[in-house]
């Protein structure tokens, strides 16, 4: 993984990816929840193809802003720019936009996880 590389990522807006279906509004517009998915999304695959067998990533931090509504029929882009490797934890830079200009932005953190390591952990909370 180097710092620089991209992945981009397409979608349309449905009404099942709106704020009224999705419960965070009550308009027929994209979502900031499925902005945000989409945006982690885009990251979670910009690194998958650096991933070693048995390792996956996990997203622990976001800081987006949603700048601008779009309506259900458009499609939206998101790119992801890595910016910052520690270790595991990587960092991403994260724009959204849809036919008609910026609709998003934000940093995204991400941490290289051991799957059965993490989800032995996560498991024990039912213990």
């Amino acid at each position: 993984m180097e710092i620089g590389m991209k992945h981009t990522i397409t979608e349309v807006v449905t009404a099942e990816k709106s704020a009224e279906q999705v419960g965070s509004g009550l308009l027929p517009v994209y979502a900031t929840p499925a902005m945000i998915a989409l945006m982690e999304k885009c990251a979670s695959e910009c690194i998958a193809p650096y991933i070693e067998e048995g390792k996956s990533s996990v997203g622990t931090m976001l800081n987006i802003k949603h700048l601008s509504a779009s309506p259900i029929g458009m499609q939206i882009t998101c790119t992801a720019t890595l910016t910052e490797v520690d270790g595991r934890r990587l960092v991403f830079s994260l724009e959204a936009s849809d036919e008609k200009g910026p609709i998003g932005e934000g940093t995204h953190e991400r941490f290289i996880i051991d799957i059965d390591r993490f989800m032995a952990k996560c498991q024990s909370k039912l213990n």
